[in-house]
């Protein structure tokens, strides 16, 4: 059987949570990317990093990139956490954005996250408001579908973290097997 690791972080739990049901699905260890040393891929046949967007950047992906040379002959793939509904032509953005050069060929995954006002930091918070401010200035009929979602939630505890969004990724997973 493959040995894998899952390499995740989280700055609100949601990835954390995805990180989890991972891990109880495939049997993978886990590990903090911040706690990831650069040798600590040696050793697994599959490598899943888990990250949250913030401002379309993959938190996490840093340590891919440094450690590109240990993911040779691995199965690996992202799994990235968002507040937004999943929507193709985003999730292609987020990808061009992150995975370029010798990651580009890796696959990337979505799971909707949760969004809590209250438990983000002032920077966040603003960084959130400042957005809401400039979407509501427009046409809510032109909302994309990112921007529906910002504005339903605002002012809301929301959690839309849900096992079904594993299930591309754990068939992916399972092909590397």
């Amino acid at each position: 059987m493959a040995k894998g690791i899952i390499i995740y972080q989280s700055k609100y739990g949601s990835t954390k949570k995805y990180a989890q049901w991972l891990k109880e699905e495939t049997g993978f260890d886990v590990i903090e990317a911040k706690r990831a040393k650069a040798d600590t891929m040696n050793g697994y046949d599959t490598v899943v990093l888990c990250g949250a967007v913030y401002a379309s950047g993959i938190a996490g992906i840093s340590y891919l990139r440094k450690n590109k040379n240990a993911l040779s002959g691995k199965h690996t793939a992202v799994f990235c956490v968002g507040a937004s509904p999943y929507d193709d032509k985003a999730l292609e953005e987020i990808k061009n954005h992150n995975l370029k050069d010798d990651l580009k060929d890796l696959p990337l995954f979505y799971g909707r996250g949760a969004w809590d006002e209250d438990a983000m930091t002032f920077t966040d918070r603003t960084m959130c408001r400042m957005l809401q401010k400039s979407v509501r200035k427009k046409d809510p009929s032109e909302y994309e579908p990112w921007m529906t979602a910002l504005m339903c939630a605002v002012g809301q505890k929301c959690d839309w973290t849900d096992k079904k969004y594993l299930e591309p990724l754990l068939d992916y997973i399972e092909q590397g097997k």
